[in-house]
């Protein structure tokens, strides 16, 4: 079994730095009306830039595998939170956009699934309690 570490340390009211195994510091925080200098990223928007590139690093590497022609390639996530406490993810949206003039839908759409259903880790913690869908556009490079 693998194990992972994480140290969160206090810097000034609700400003924390934090980093994992990698060793790679952030820095987390909240609004000034909470006590925070909104000098880092929320704790919450963490798990969506996680998502992100954890489905993201899945389908580059797949597209890679499958020798696509991939030019460039951005992830857009929208989430909905409830408004009572605590304020959790309710459902997520990911869209998949890839630049390329000879991708093959075929090969994003089976990139995309296996990331939802084998690979991501993230979204396999998120889906027993998130609806997760997801779209792609694929769009010429000029």
């Amino acid at each position: 079994m693998a194990t992972k570490k994480a140290y969160v340390k206090q810097l000034k009211g609700i400003t924390l730095v934090g980093k994992t195994d990698s060793n790679i510091w952030i820095t987390m925080d909240g609004p000034e009306e909470f006590g925070g200098s909104n000098a880092g990223v929320r704790p919450k928007e963490l798990v969506l830039l996680a998502l992100a590139g954890c489905t993201g690093s899945d389908v580059v590497s797949i597209l890679q595998k499958k020798r696509a022609k991939l030019e460039d390639f951005e992830i857009n996530i929208n989430a909905e939170t409830r408004e009572e406490h605590p304020q959790v993810f309710t459902k997520i949206h990911i869209e998949y956009v890839f630049y390329g003039n000879e991708l093959k839908k075929e090969d994003v759409e089976r990139a995309i699934e296996l990331s939802s259903t084998k690979y991501c880790s993230v979204q396999a913690m998120l889906k027993p309690t998130v609806e997760i869908t997801h779209s792609y556009r694929i769009e010429s490079k000029s």
